[in-house]
């Protein structure tokens, strides 16, 4: 253990977050498979339940290694506040997947941050000079070619990741408005704790008891969906935003080869090209609003996806 953790101090903190994105790409990607999967045996509502329940194991060793201390914090209300509209936005995307292809999905899902720098203009009062009004624009309209309305029918699905996507923008603003100074494991002790409850009321009016495989498959479903969380906002900290966040276009790229090895899904061009200009663009935007603000004195980053 000491000699990997003498390598890891080695490695440039640039290729440490890159290859944290990595990780993190793969596992946002299988999960998001696994709950297309089982989304055709069990409602959508249960396996997003069952997603957080099984958060729990990923939270446990940092809650045996410092108690209950993890739960210190003056910022309730905002946890509060952040555990509603992500279950609002995890339960639109759970029942958007279940019915919409996996290259899809991801590529739409890029567009979280552009409703979050959209919103920050009325919420927060934030200045847009015209070169991120300019790729704000650009990214609605990659939004349009991978949904082309008018050209080809639009499905409840994406419809329901496109809203899923705007609920997330707005917590992400939410949050921001009212600062955020807490480390890595309180966010997603407190993520854990209050979208456990929050996601099994509405799973109980169309529960239905899974078998012992499902079980199983949920389990890992929720323990890569966590560690996720854990290892994008790590990634974030300890690595240049212009680093890390290419990487996570490979999302567009597995979720292409899943859907087609799971599924028999073949993603048209268009896809590909709105999901490169969305997120092109808000990659832009993120690089943009990194340079122009100070760095706070225990920077927290912001997680991408409402997963």
């Amino acid at each position: 253990m000491d000699a990997l953790k003498a390598f890891v101090a080695r490695v440039p903190p640039n290729l440490q977050g890159m290859a944290l994105m990595f990780l993190v790409t793969i596992f946002i990607v299988s999960m998001h498979g696994l709950i297309r999967y089982l989304s055709r045996e069990l409602p959508p509502f249960e396996v997003a339940f069952f997603r957080n329940l099984f958060g729990i194991p990923i939270l446990l060793p940092f809650l045996i290694r410092d108690g209950f201390s993890i739960f210190r914090t003056p910022r309730l209300r905002v946890h509060v506040i952040r555990s509603v509209g992500h279950v609002i936005a995890m339960l639109t995307f759970f029942y958007g997947l279940s019915t919409t292809e996996l290259a899809t999905a991801n590529a739409l899902g890029f567009t979280a941050p552009l409703f979050a720098a959209a919103l920050a203009t009325i919420v927060l009062g934030e200045v847009f000079r015209w070169r991120r009004w300019t790729a704000l624009i650009v990214g609605f309209i990659g939004m349009l070619i991978i949904l082309r309305p008018g050209i080809i029918e639009l499905g409840t699905g994406p419809l329901l990741i496109l809203g899923s996507s705007f609920v997330w923008g707005t917590v992400l603003v939410i949050i921001k408005s009212l600062g955020q100074r807490e480390s890595v494991v309180t966010i997603v002790a407190y993520m854990i704790v209050f979208m456990i409850p929050l996601s099994l009321v509405p799973a109980l009016f169309v529960w239905q008891w899974p078998n012992w495989e499902q079980i199983g498959l949920m389990a890992i479903m929720g323990m890569m969906g966590t560690a996720g969380h854990f290892l994008i906002t790590s990634a974030l900290k300890i690595a240049d935003t212009a680093a890390v966040m290419p990487i996570d276009f490979l999302k567009l790229v597995w979720a292409a080869l899943l859907g087609y090895a799971l599924f028999g899904e073949i993603p048209d061009f268009w896809t590909f090209v709105g999901g490169a200009i969305v997120f092109a663009a808000a990659t832009y935007i993120a690089l943009r609003e990194r340079n122009a603000e100070p760095a706070p004195p225990n920077p927290v980053a912001k997680p991408v996806t409402a997963d």
